[in-house]
């Protein structure tokens, strides 16, 4: 597979990182590249770039980038959320950036086998990690009717969660439920006509939870930035690109938490807690792509970027 990816805020989050020669980043989230490659040029000529990706595929297609800087990148074929254990194992104990770009990258969604799309017909699967043993396929097929609601409507904050799960357990009683085109099928008739008239794909949202579910992306997204934090010297920046609200949320939560110090009631003189921030808010409200570039992608409509500096 050609893995081109449209990288969405490029130059806001490389630029949010501030790289310098000397300096060492970590981009979490390899994909197809375009950040890592942005952070090699901008910390030359004595920066070092750690990229990690769970799929093996972006790992793979990096390889021009290894030739083109063999002393200064290291790829490491890992979850983000695994980053302050594998980064010391390899000798990396302290980084000045680090920088996630979260969802499913170009590649990943245009592939039919890789299951995540509901336009082309493919295998559910939509694990991001191809050597994970939970597939859509499992969910779909043995979840409980309950469990399939609760996941539709906090991980896809589907309305119609109860309707749609129950037309799948109906569907499924019949022969399993193998295909995406199939599922989005199931999906869209669960969904009242006049409510899948308009707006994006009456699949979307449950496509968007299943994929959640398989790669539990909410909890290793909050392991991931704790991780990243605890690594960051004094000074070093986090950066991280959300793409729905689920996401954007847990960010924001983690980051104001960080950036949080006295918390003693206002009536108290002095500060008696002495809780200090750990943090300082880069941006305090998040940077959104302009119009050009979302003219440019699509898919960078939803896109919202939150920085935070270790204090």
């Amino acid at each position: 597979m050609d893995f081109r990816h449209e990288t969405v805020l490029l130059t806001a989050t490389v630029d949010a990182l501030a790289p310098r020669s000397g300096g060492v980043y970590v981009d979490a989230t390899l994909g197809g590249g375009g950040h890592t490659r942005l952070l090699l040029e901008r910390s030359h000529p004595g920066g070092r770039v750690i990229a990690m990706d769970q799929d093996e595929t972006a790992i793979r297609n990096a390889a021009t980038l290894v030739a083109a800087y063999p002393e200064r990148l290291m790829l490491v074929h890992a979850n983000f959320a695994e980053m302050a254990e594998r980064l010391p194992s390899l000798g990396v104990t302290e980084i000045d950036g680090a920088m996630f770009d979260l969802g499913v990258s170009s590649p990943q969604f245009d592939v039919p086998e890789r299951g995540f799309s509901y336009w082309h017909e493919g295998p559910l699967d939509m694990r991001m990690d191809q050597t994970a043993k939970l597939t859509a396929a499992d969910i779909v097929n043995t979840w409980t009717q309950a469990e399939l609601a609760r996941i539709f409507r906090d991980y896809g904050e589907e309305r119609f969660a109860r309707a749609i799960a129950e037309r799948i357990v109906e569907a499924r009683s019949n022969r399993p439920i193998v295909t995406t085109t199939e599922l989005a099928e199931i999906v869209k008739f669960a969904i009242p006509a006049p409510a899948r008239r308009k707006g994006p794909h009456p699949a979307r949202r449950t496509f968007q939870a299943i994929r959640i579910a398989v790669n539990d992306e909410l909890g290793v997204l909050e392991r991931g930035l704790a991780g990243a934090f605890s690594l960051l010297r004094t000074g070093g920046r986090l950066a991280v690109i959300s793409f729905h609200s689920l996401e954007d949320r847990i960010v924001k939560q983690v980051f104001k938490e960080l950036a949080t110090g006295c918390i003693c009631p206002p009536e108290l003189p002095v500060c008696q807690c002495g809780r200090q921030p750990k943090g300082r808010l880069v941006t305090r409200k998040p940077v959104s792509p302009d119009d050009v570039e979302v003219q440019e992608n699509a898919r960078a409509r939803s896109a919202k970027l939150r920085v935070i500096e270790k204090l």
